[in-house]
């Protein structure tokens, strides 16, 4: 199936208004509707610029695949429809994903409007050398799933970028010097924003920073910089034991039921109602 509509994807401020590019803006004042990750968030942008708004299609992060087929069927109508999250380029740790691969499979077409983004302005403020860089995202918060996450970002050998928020900063810049040794890094807070901040130093610096500061609030993008000439990669974590393998030796051992979930989630990065039922299927089985 194929149709003559067009689905939009468009980057747009991660603080500032002023980088809304001037084609974004086009695009957005010409489409009959727009999917947007936060409806309230798109009507402040269309009244910067000064422009009525179309027809508001929520796509929230917590319900995308849910509220995809409401897009669809408006872009199957026939209608140009713009995709754009609350601040950067959707996709990127944002939603938007799952409605562009589902117009991609009905062969309707995806057109990019690039802009704002805050891991490439944060690398590009980083000096570190990019002509390959890793993004990591948000990193897991915390269990075997961090874990394997840091261990990620040494293997890859090159510069790294990565999300979080401002209350959690100190926490992963610890974290990252344990992991990572003493590699230089760039965190940059609240870009393009009235209070945006840049720090650069070596992680282990850079978190004693921010662990005395106390509260430290906003958005942040970590950049970690490459391993230096000859650095010795850091070595792996041990492996976990298979998650199956633990459960029945605890529960063979009397350990109750909702503790051993409890524990064990938390240790792994899981859900507890995950770990929960393979306790039950084992127990039954």
């Amino acid at each position: 199936m194929s149709t003559a509509a067009t689905l939009y994807v468009i980057a747009t401020p991660i603080g500032n208004l002023g980088d809304l590019s001037p084609r974004a803006a086009e695009v957005l004042r010409s489409v009959r509707a727009v999917a947007a990750e936060d409806t309230r968030r798109t009507q402040k942008l269309y009244a910067y610029l000064g422009a009525p708004a179309p027809l508001l299609l929520s796509l929230p992060a917590f319900d995308e695949r849910g509220r995809v087929e409401g897009v669809l069927a408006r872009l199957r109508a026939g209608e140009d429809v713009a995709l754009c999250t609350d601040a950067g380029t959707p996709g990127v740790s944002d939603p938007g994903a799952a409605l562009v691969a589902a117009a991609w499979d009905e062969g309707i077409r995806v057109v990019p409007i690039p802009g704002p983004s805050a891991a490439l302005a944060a690398l590009a403020a980083s000096g570190f050398a990019a002509d390959r860089f890793f993004f990591a995202g948000f990193l897991p918060r915390k269990g075997g799933g961090r874990a394997e996450a840091l261990a990620a970002l040494g293997r890859a050998g090159v510069t790294a970028v990565l999300y979080e928020a401002g209350n959690r900063t100190a926490e992963t810049l610890q974290d990252l010097a344990a992991a990572l040794g003493a590699r230089p890094a760039l965190v940059a807070r609240e870009l393009t924003k009235l209070h945006e901040e840049l720090l650069r130093g070596p992680l282990a610096d850079l978190a004693a920073t921010l662990e005395a500061r106390g509260e430290v609030k906003g958005e942040v993008t970590i950049v970690v910089g490459p391993p230096g000439p000859g650095e010795v990669a850091v070595a792996e974590p041990p492996s976990l034991e298979p998650l199956e393998d633990e459960l029945r030796r605890r529960i063979g051992a009397g350990e109750a039921p909702s503790g051993l979930a409890r524990e064990v989630a938390k240790a792994r990065g899981l859900k507890r109602g995950d770990v929960y039922d393979v306790i039950r299927k084992l127990r039954d089985g």
